[in-house]
């Protein structure tokens, strides 16, 4: 697995929704994904744990700020790479990380 996708969230449960709907329709399933919440209060934290299946790491704690719930992703990440996509970003089509991923190289 050489690819880790963080995504950071807090209290954006519909840009999360569009998020996660974005990363598990993904034809590629060869990559980890790591939720960092910082303890929402809008219903998200629900979200995440209904597609908990999906999610290879993810808590839900307060945090000091978007800098900090990114470097916590970064410390569970185990890929030689990390996008981030945060809650309301999603990725262009299914097929995005098929096609990148093989294109992760050390040529």
């Amino acid at each position: 697995m050489r690819l880790s996708v963080v995504t950071i969230n807090y209290n954006n449960k519909a840009g999360l929704r569009k998020t996660i709907d974005s990363v598990i329709a993904q034809t590629c399933k060869n990559f980890e994904w790591i939720v960092i919440d910082g303890g929402s209060t809008d219903g998200s934290k629900e979200l995440i744990e209904q597609y908990q299946d999906y999610i290879t790491y993810w808590c839900s704690e307060l945090d000091r700020g978007i800098f900090n719930a990114m470097n916590k992703g970064v410390k569970q990440a185990n890929g030689e790479y990390c996008l981030f996509l945060n809650s309301g970003d999603k990725l262009h089509a299914p097929q995005v990380l098929e096609k990148v991923i093989p294109l992760l190289t050390d040529s």
